[in-house]
This record gives structure tokens, sequence and C-alpha cells, in this order.
């Protein structure tokens, strides 16, 4: 059984990585809030609320790649329907978004304006306790979790894997987008939830709430990559990457693969709903277009081009490709799909291990 490639990576630069991802993080956790709230906009040091929306935008996408590593990287569970995950929490905070508009709509109701458009005159029981942030961020890791575990629960047991399994997860969240998209489901429609004004009854476009959402969005990261180092080098990551290599091998020792890929399998569905939950509120919508197939496509293509396996390479591979994303879409908007694919194919076929990889094999000639 081979070891990881980031432990492996870990085990020969020592502490000195580690730092440096940390003071990285530190950095970001405060240099740029604050030079977003304290610095005047004409400074050259000054960071728009442009810049801070779309790199907390980038840090959540990290952390959904992250999310999608535990089970693909480690476990060899290629997931295609990780964005229903990730919008689900991201609806569950939007929620309370909507509720927290309250009479300042454009139809002065208590109910969201989607509800008064279509003439509901109640909230649906699902709603009920949406106004309190401590249920709903309750519901942002338990919503996506119940379903992964229903989901997962009948899918192990019937023992599917590989190709099937990717399969289904891309019908899952396709029939999931159906779904939000009717109007009578009570999640807005086509439209979805937007023209959000308040959390924790802050402005939501005030830049010290602008701030504070992009420092929760990097700490997230930051414990997230913490708590799954620790878990990919205990007993339990070590029977994942078990699972991966030889799963029948494993079961003749006398585990049973299923409990273990289920409980990674609801462990990643929770962080990508935190994940979602807050990206809503610094973007300021959430749609079903976030449940599309193809952006669950996208995050496996930053794990593969990061490095699958590596907890590093995933977080490298959101950056950047949705750095390059946010290039091209301005520069050359009509070859961004374009790109995206070669990424695809070139991670495919030169970068086998990813971005990860070849840093590993510069380390290798240099050492």
């Amino acid at each position: 059984m081979h070891q990881p490639l980031t432990l492996r990576l870990m085990a020969q630069l020592g502490p000195v990585l580690a730092r440096a991802v940390l003071a990285l993080l530190v950095m970001l956790t405060l240099a740029l809030p604050l030079s977003h709230v304290f610095i005047a906009p004409d400074s050259a040091l000054y960071v728009s609320a442009y810049t801070l929306t779309l790199l907390g935008k980038i840090v959540c996408f990290a952390v959904l790649a992250l999310a999608l590593d535990l089970v693909w990287g480690y476990t060899g569970l290629l997931s295609l329907g990780h964005g229903l995950f990730f919008a689900l929490g991201g609806y569950s905070m939007g929620m309370y978004l909507m509720r927290g508009i309250g009479r300042d709509g454009n139809y002065q109701s208590a109910l969201p304006d989607f509800m008064v458009f279509l003439d509901w005159h109640t909230l649906p029981w699902f709603w009920w306790g949406s106004d309190s942030l401590l249920w709903v961020m309750l519901l942002v890791v338990a919503v996506p979790g119940l379903l992964a575990l229903v989901f997962g629960f009948l899918a192990f047991r019937s023992r599917i894997k590989g190709v099937y399994f990717s399969i289904i997860t891309q019908a899952l969240t396709y029939a999931a987008m159906l779904l939000f998209f009717r109007n009578e489901t009570g999640f807005g429609g086509n439209n979805g939830f937007t023209d959000f004004k308040r959390i924790a009854g802050y402005a939501i476009t005030a830049p010290e709430t602008r701030a504070v959402l992009f420092s929760l969005s990097v700490l997230l990261l930051g414990g997230s990559l913490a708590a799954s180092l620790w878990l990919v080098k205990s007993r339990f990551g070590r029977i994942l990457t078990a699972v991966r290599d030889a799963e029948n091998r494993l079961m003749f020792c006398g585990y049973d693969p299923m409990r273990f890929k289920l409980a990674i399998w609801v462990l990643s569905a929770m962080l990508a709903g935190l994940a979602g939950a807050l990206y809503v509120p610094q973007v300021g919508i959430i749609n079903p277009g976030e449940m599309s197939p193809a952006n669950s496509i996208e995050v496996a293509i930053w794990v593969a081009l990061g490095g699958r396996g590596t907890l590093l390479g995933p977080i490298l591979g959101a950056f950047v490709v949705n750095g390059a994303k946010s290039w091209f879409t301005v520069a050359f908007p009509e070859y961004w799909l374009f790109f995206l694919g070669f990424l695809f194919i070139a991670a495919t076929l030169l970068l086998p291990r990813g971005l990860m990889g070849l840093i590993r094999r510069g380390e290798d000639k240099t050492s």
C-alpha cells in the first residue's frame, strides 16, 4: 500500500511547508480584510470589495475541493455530485438570509418576495425556524449529511463502485437540480435566492461584514486542512487508503469497508455544506444552477489538476482553475471552456499526479 503524496512531501520537507501554509493562511485572514476595511480606496494597498469577494469565493471552492479529495483521492470514490451538497448548504444559509430581508423586499411583506409573487400566504413547514442562525447552521451540515447518509448507505450496501458510482452521483445532483427549478418546491424556482440585506443583524454589503465572512472562510479552510491531515495520518485514514487500493484484501482482513466509506462520504458532504453556507452570503445569490452536473465535474478537475490524494493539491487546483477562469471569462470569454477542457486533458495525460506531483519531481531533482 503506497503512502499518499502529501504525507511523503510533509515527511520530506518537515515543518517548513506546514509553517509556510500556516503563514499564508494567517496573511490571508488578517492582511486582506484589514486592507479592505481600514485602508483608503485610493491607496495602492487597498483591497476592493470585488477582489475580497472573489478570493472568498475561491477559498470556499478550495474547501469543496478538499471535501472531494477525501472521498476520491483517499477512498477511491469519484463523486460527480458534490455540487449538490455544496448547494444544499448554500440553500440552508439562503433561507436564513431571505428571512433576514424582512419587510425591506419589493412587496414589503414578512414572506420572501417569491412567495408573495406566487400568492403564498404562509411559510412552508420546512421554512420553520429559518430565522434562527443557530438552527440554520445545524441545517447546513445536517441536510447534506442526512442525504449523503441515505444515498451512501444504499449505494455502498449494493457495492456500487467505480464508474457506476460516479454516474449515480451525477444523476442525483441532476434530479435535485430539476426539483429545485420548480416553483412549487418552495426555494425560489429558477431565480433561487438573492437580494440579501442582512446577516446576524449586520448589513451584508458592509466592508466589515465582508471582511468577517472572508476571514471565516479562510479559518474554515485552515481548520478543514488541519483536521483532514490528522484524519489521513490516523488509523482511520490508513484504512481509507486500503479501501482505495485493495478493498477485497481489506475485507479478508476482517474489516467492513462499507462503514468506512459511509463515514468519510457523510463527513465530506457536511464539509461541502459548510463551504456552500459561507459562499452564498459572499456572492449574494444561490440558484439551482449550483447543482448543475457540470459544476461537480469542474470540482473534479480542480482536484485532478492539483493532485488527488494530497490535500494541498486540490486547494492549489481550485485557486489555479478559478483564478484562470476569472481572467479568461473577462479577457477571452469565448475560449474559457476550451481552456478548461485543455486543463483536464493535460492533467490526465501529462500530470497524472497533478501539480503536486510536478512539485515533488522538482524537489527530487534538487535533492
